[in-house]
C-alpha cells in the first residue's frame, strides 16, 4: 500500500547485525563495517526520508575487511577496518579508522594509520548515492524512483537533490579535499611511515531549498557540539541511584542512556524535549507510546512528561478529516515528516488511534501528582476538558457509555489500541473482532481520566468539577463490570465487538484495567490469579495472549508475545490491587530478560517459556532501543518501592518489596514539586527518605486519588 504512516505488526526487512546511531531526527542505519549497503534498509535517514541509501568506502578499489565497531555514544561510532595487504607484503599495513556522528545528517572523520615502515600511497572513494525514499518505502521493501533527480558537483562539494510534486530533497556532502563526481568523491593519500592522513566529510540535509545547519561542525570540538552537551546534561541530571546488584544497576544505566537517545527536539521550539517511540524506524512523536514512556519514567525528567503533554496539545485534533482520522479534541497517533506521508494522507499528523487521548489526560494527572510546573500544568487544562469531550462525544458514537473504534477509511489502522497488528484483537477460537471495538483497557484508560480530571479540578479549587468527574468514573466502573466481567471464564473480555458481544480471550490486556483501578476489587483476585497462570506468565513476563487461545504463537506480534512495557503495566496494577508477590514475580522476570539482553530490553520477545528455553528468544524486527522497553525498568523500581508521589494531597507512598537480591538501594535528587528527595531501603527493608517538601508526609498506604478503591462518592 502506498500510505505513509505505520502499519503496526509487519517485520522490518533487513539483517539484525547492523549499526543504528540515532540522535534527534537523524539515525543510520549501517553495516558492522561502517558502508550503506544497496538494495536494503541501510541509509542515513534524516525526518523520514533516505537522504544518504549508498556510502561504500573502498582502498584502491579494495573492500575494507571489517575489524571491530566501538559506539561509545548513541550518535557516535568507530569503525575500525583493515586494508588488503599492500602489494609485496602478506600482512596489512593500513587500518582504516571512520569515526561517525549522526545529528541533523552525519559526519564522518576518516583517518588511516600506517603501520609499516614505507609510506602507503592510497586511493580512497566514497561511492554515495541518493534515492530520498520515504521511511515506510525503505521499511517495507517498496522503493522505487519518484520525481527528477539532480546533481551538482565541484571542488570539494556534491549535491544532490530530487523534485517531486511540489517538494524538494537534498543532501550536501562538503570534504575539502575530494575529488568529486557523480556518485563518487575521491580521496589521494600519501601516508608516511608509521603515521597518520586524514580527512573529514560532512553530510547536510537540505529540505526545499534551505541547508539544515551541521550539529558537529568541524570547526568545533565535538564534546562542545550539540548532541554531545545535551547527552552530557541528561547524565548529570536527574535521580541517581545505587543498588547492590551491578545486573540491575546495568540495566537502570542503559535505560536512563536509551531514554536520553530517544529525545527528539523541534527545531522550532529546542527547548522542549520529547520522547520519540523507538529506533530505528520510530524516531517521532507517538501519541501512545510517548505518553506511557512519559508517565513511566516521569521521576527521571519531569520536564520530558510535560514537554510531550505541550507538545501532543499543540497538534491536538479542530476539525473532522476521515483521511487523517482527525476529530475535535482528539491527541494524534504519530507525526510524520516524509513527503510520502504529507501526499498520501494530506497532513504529517495522523489521528488513528482510540487511547492516545484519554491517555492524555491521565498524564497531565501524574504531571499534577508529582507537582510539576503547576502554572503549565493548569494552562493544559482546556485541552484535557477538549479530550475529554471528544471521548464522549465522538470516542462513544453509539451511547452506550463505553468508547470504541472503527477506522475512517480503507487507509488507517484496522485496529486502533496499543494491540494495533491487524489481528491483534481476536475470540478465545481466534475469529477476527468486527469493529466498532470497545477495547478493556481504553475502558480503563478513560476511567483514569476521568479521576485524573477530578484530581486537577479538586487542585485548582473546583469542588463541584471534581464531584462530578468522580461520579462519571464511578457510572463507567460499574457499567463495566457488569458488560465486560465473564464469571463462566473467570477473566474479563478482551473486549465488545460491532454486535456488543464479548471477545473472549484471555489476553495481557485486563493487566491495564488493573493499573487503572477499574477492576472490582472482588474480582481483582482471579484477574491476578489468571496473569500469573502458566498460560499467561512465561517466566520472562506476561504474554499478550494465553497459550490456551487459539491464535495463540509465541512468535507473532501481539498473540502470545511479551512486551515488557505491557508486563510493567501488569505490574503496576498487581501492586496498586496489594498482590505485591504477584507484581514482584512479573517485575523480576523482566528484569531478568534485561539481564539476558545485556540490560537494554526490546520492544519485544517471543513468549516460550522460561522452561523451555534458558534464554529468552528475541522477536526479529523488534525496535532497540525502544522508548516504553526502555523505561520498563524504571518504572518496575517504582513498583518494587511501592512508590506513589501526591504533591496536592502532601503525600509520598513507599512500600518496598525488594528481592534480598538486590541488596541496599539508595536514590537521591528525585524530583517532587521544587524539592529533590532521597530515599534509603536497608538489605532488611529498612526506610529512610530526606528532604521531604514542607506539608508532606511519607506512608505506606496509598492516596486516596490513586488507590484502587472506588473513588469517594460525592
Amino acid at each position: 500500500m502506498g500510505q505513509g504512516w505505520t502499519f503496526a505488526g509487519e517485520a522490518t526487512q533487513g539483517g539484525g547485525d547492523s549499526v543504528t546511531l540515532i540522535e534527534g531526527s537523524s539515525f543510520c542505519l549501517s553495516e558492522r563495517g561502517g558502508d550503506l549497503a544497496p538494495g536494503t534498509p541501510q541509509g542515513l535517514f534524516h525526518r523520514d526520508t533516505r537522504i544518504l541509501s549508498v556510502w561504500q568506502l573502498r582502498l584502491d578499489d579494495e573492500e575494507v575487511d571489517p575489524l571491530s565497531v566501538i559506539a561509545q555514544e548513541p550518535y557516535e561510532a568507530l569503525f575500525l577496518g583493515r586494508a588488503r595487504p599492500r602489494p609485496g607484503h602478506s600482512e596489512a599495513t593500513v587500518l582504516v579508522e571512520r569515526r561517525r556522528f549522526v545529528g541533523a545528517g552525519m559526519r564522518e572523520d576518516l583517518v588511516l594509520r600506517n603501520l609499516g615502515n614505507e609510506a602507503a600511497a592510497c586511493r580512497l572513494t566514497l561511492r554515495v548515492e541518493a534515492d530520498f525514499a520515504d521511511l515506510f518505502e525503505v521499511k517495507e521493501g517498496r522503493v522505487q524512483p519518484r520525481g527528477q533527480y539532480g546533481v551538482d558537483y565541484g571542488d570539494g562539494v556534491l549535491s544532490l537533490n530530487r523534485q517531486w510534486r511540489g517538494e524538494s530533497r537534498g543532501v550536501r556532502i562538503v570534504a575539502e579535499d575530494a575529488i568529486c563526481s557523480p556518485g563518487q568523491l575521491t580521496f589521494r593519500a600519501l601516508v608516511p611511515p608509521r603515521g597518520t592522513w586524514r580527512a573529514s566529510v560532512l553530510v547536510t540535509p537540505v529540505i526545499d531549498g534551505v541547508e539544515t545547519p551541521t550539529s558537529f561542525p568541524l570547526e568545533r570540538p565535538v564534546e562542545q557540539a550539540g548532541p554531545s552537551v545535551r547527552t552530557s546534561e541528561w547524565r548529570q541530571s536527574g535521580p541517581r541511584v545505587k543498588v547492590g546488584d551491578e545486573s540491575l544497576a546495568l540495566t537502570l544505566r542503559r535505560s536512563c542512556q536509551d531514554l536520553g537517545a530517544l529525545r527528539i527536539f523541534d527545531p522550532g521550539r529546542p527547548d522542549t524535549p520529547v520522547v520519540a517511540a523507538g529506533a530505528p524506524w520510530f524516531m517521532a512523536l507517538f501519541g501512545r507510546d510517548s505518553i506511557l514512556t512519559a508517565l513511566m519514567s516521569l521521576p527521571l525528567d519531569p520536564q520530558l512528561a510535560l514537554g510531550t503533554a505541550q507538545t501532543l496539545a499543540r497538534y491536538q485534533g479542530t476539525r473532522t478529516d476521515p483521511v487523517t482520522e482527525e476529530e475535535p479534541g482528539k491527541i494524534p497517533h504519530e507525526l510524520r515528516f516524509g513527503v510520502e506521508a504529507s501526499l498520501a494522507l494530506g497532513g504529517t499528523v495522523y489521528y488513528g488511534t482510540v487511547d492516545a487521548t484519554p491517555l492524555f489526560v491521565m498524564l497531565l494527572g501524574e504531571l499534577c501528582r508529582w507537582g510539576v510546573d503547576p502554572d503549565a500544568v493548569r494552562e493544559l487544562l482546556p485541552h484535557a476538558d477538549r479530550a475529554l469531550e471528544w471521548v464522549e462525544k465522538y470516542g462513544d458514537r453509539d451511547g452506550d457509555g463505553f468508547v470504541e473504534y472503527r477506522r475512517s477509511t480503507d487507509r488507517g489502522l484496522a485496529n486502533q489500541g496499543w494491540k494495533d497488528s491487524w489481528d491483534g484483537v481476536n475470540s478465545a477460537d481466534g475469529k477476527l473482532a468486527e469493529p466498532p471495538i470497545a477495547l478493556a483497557e481504553v475502558q480503563g484508560y478513560v476511567y483514569g481520566a476521568y479521576r485524573a480530571r477530578a484530581l486537577l479540578a479538586e487542585h485548582t479549587g473546583d469542588a463541584a468539577g471534581a464531584a462530578r468527574w468522580h461520579e462519571r468514573a464511578r457510572q463507567l466502573k460499574r457499567r463495566f463490570n457488569e458488560v465486560f466481567w465473564l464469571p463462566g471464564r473467570g477473566w474479563y473480555a478482551e473486549a465488545l465487538d460491532g454486535d456488543k458481544n464479548p471477545v473472549d480471550s484471555l489476553a495481557s490486556n485486563m493487566g491495564h484495567c488493573l493499573w487503572t483501578g477499574i477492576v472490582d476489587e472482588d474480582k481483582a483476585e482471579a484477574v491476578a490469579e489468571r496473569l500469573l497462570s502458566p498460560e499467561m506468565f512465561s517466566g520472562w513476563g506476561v504474554r499478550t495472549l494465553a497459550t490456551t487461545m487459539a491464535a495463540y504463537n509465541p512468535m507473532s506480534y501481539h498473540n502470545g508475545s511479551v512486551w515488557p512495557h505491557d508486563s510493567g503495566i501488569v505490574a503496576a496494577g498487581l501492586m496498586r490491587y496489594g498482590f505485591t508477590d504477584h507484581a514482584r514475580r512479573v517485575a523480576e522476570a523482566v528484569l531478568d530478560a534485561a539481564a539476558a539482553f545485556g540490560g537494554r530490553l526490546p520492544e519485544l520477545l517471543c513468549g516460550f517459556d522460561r522452561a523451555e528455553y534458558a534464554q529468552p528468544v528475541p522477536y526479529p524486527a523488534a525496535c532497540s532501543p525502544q522508548a516504553w522497553a526502555s523505561a520498563t525498568p524504571v518504572y518496575l523500581l517504582r513498583v518494587l518501592l511501592g512508590a506513589e508521589v501526591c504533591v496536592p494531597h502532601g503525600r509520598i507512598r513507599l512500600a518496598p518489596v525488594l528481592p534480598a537480591r538486590f541488596g541496599a538501594l539508595r536514590l537521591t535528587e528525585v524530583p517532587v514539586g521544587t524539592a529533590q528527595v532521597g530515599v534509603r531501603v536497608t538489605e532488611a527493608g529498612e526506610v529512610q527518605v530526606t528532604g521531604l517538601p514542607a506539608g508532606m508526609e511519607v506512608s505506606t498506604q496509598p492516596c486516596a486519588c490513586t488507590a484502587a478503591s472506588a473513588p469517594p462518592s460525592s
